[in-house]
């Protein structure tokens, strides 16, 4: 089954290219969705799951593929991914080509591995989810500047976002007794990763991996103007997960507070508000990679 986001920035342009090459390259397709209401999506999904597909081709962004993440947890059911979002950030972290006629290639002769999915409350998510600076990033995007400028839409607008943040406090408690609970103030951002890109390509951090069966944590403080400056030139790296200042573990779960509540931004969405917990499926997810790729399980 092919489902194509048309809603997604390069969504509509590519439906037909994507549907003709697929068949090109001698993939079966029962049936080609063009979907306009990305709010359907799940509901779509999950009717194609049901009608006993064994792989669905996905055309869209992150958050198309995180909206129907909960339907394809633990199924087996195969996703095949054409990026045609803004970011393509679980692209970047699978390997995967983000040119149309590439991308259908990689479905046609690609192999199925498993990667993880992070779970936040009672949903799902591939990259990350983070609260403070990010929230107000997504709040400063717009269809149109995404569509406009791609990816250089997130820098421009974090620096508004930037202009007018407060920035927050947080309680983190780990259940399984992995780390100390621990109260951390003025803080810029902090984000609970299961991927290793976000935001448009920047590294969650050096060791990050959507197959090692952990969550990344980090949080930023405030910081002095110079400490704000090692993370701004490191952010794009991840390399600023080594700073003294920076709170980073890995875990598989644990519980972030905040007093007030906070929307919390998942796979570019505000879609959860603290308290909430955060943990892992391991293998949650079978996605098809390219025939060398070395991410999976």
């Amino acid at each position: 089954m092919l489902i194509v986001n048309s809603a997604s920035r390069r969504g509509r342009e590519t439906f037909d290219q994507a549907r003709d090459r697929l068949v090109e390259l001698g993939v079966s397709l029962t049936a080609a969705h063009a979907v306009d209401d990305p709010s359907t999506l799940p509901q779509l999904v999950q009717e194609t799951i049901d009608a006993g597909a064994r792989t669905i081709v996905l055309g869209g962004g992150d958050g198309t593929v995180s909206s129907v993440a909960p339907q394809l947890c633990n199924t087996q059911v195969a996703l095949g991914l054409l990026p045609t979002g803004t970011a393509n950030d679980l692209a970047r972290t699978l390997g995967l080509p983000t040119d149309l006629m590439k991308a259908c290639e990689t479905v046609a002769g690609g192999k199925a591995v498993d990667v993880d999915l992070g779970v936040v409350g009672d949903d799902r998510f591939l990259n990350v989810s983070s609260l403070g600076l990010a929230v107000g990033v997504t709040e400063m995007l717009n269809p149109k500047l995404k569509k406009r400028l791609g990816a250089l839409a997130y820098p421009i607008a974090a620096v508004k976002a930037y202009r007018r943040f407060v920035p927050f406090s947080a309680r983190l408690e780990f259940p399984d007794g992995d780390h100390p609970d621990v109260e951390l103030d003025d803080l810029l951002q902090l984000a609970v990763a299961n991927g290793r890109f976000y935001g448009g390509g920047a590294v969650v951090s050096p060791d990050a991996g959507i197959d090692d069966h952990l969550l990344d944590v980090y949080a930023i403080p405030r910081g002095t103007p110079r400490q704000r400056w090692q993370v701004a030139r490191h952010f794009v790296s991840g390399a600023f997960t080594e700073n003294d200042h920076v709170y980073h573990v890995t875990t598989q779960n644990v519980r972030v507070s905040t007093n007030p509540g906070e929307a919390v931004n998942v796979d570019g969405e505000l879609s959860a508000r603290t308290p909430v917990d955060f943990g892992i499926v391991q293998g949650g997810l079978r996605v098809i990679v390219q025939a060398d790729a070395t991410v999976g399980v």
